[in-house]
């Protein structure tokens, strides 16, 4: 019977902390500020894209004094972003703007680009 009670308040203690941990935890990573990372693109066309990327998988693009919001999207290689009629594609150190077609598929070409690396 001893063995039983001992059981039961070690099992409930434990439960309790961890509710506790998780707790801290949660408020731990909501306290986190938003990571974003800012990316300048020069483009062949002597077109700079600035790209801000951040960590719930979107991308702020800046075209030609315009902003625009894009989501990620599936892709075999790199990273694919949809949004405000364009698509944003980036592998390596390069990124690709091309028009996003209304049937969903990719369009035109309009920019080939490469980050510009800081001095």
């Amino acid at each position: 019977m001893k063995a039983l009670t001992v059981f039961t308040l070690f099992s409930t203690l434990f439960i309790s902390a961890c509710a506790v941990q998780h707790s801290s935890a949660a408020r731990a990573v909501a306290s986190v500020p938003s990571m974003t990372i800012k990316h300048n693109y020069r483009c062949e066309s002597g077109q700079i894209i600035v790209a801000s990327y951040s960590h719930s998988n979107s991308v702020t693009l800046e075209y030609k004094t315009e902003v625009y919001n894009l989501k990620i999207a599936i892709s075999a290689s790199g990273s694919r972003y949809i949004g405000g009629g364009f698509v944003w594609w980036i592998k390596g150190s390069e990124g690709t703007l091309f028009q996003h077609n209304p049937d969903g598929t990719t369009g035109e070409r309009l920019e080939l680009c490469a980050i510009e690396l800081s001095a």
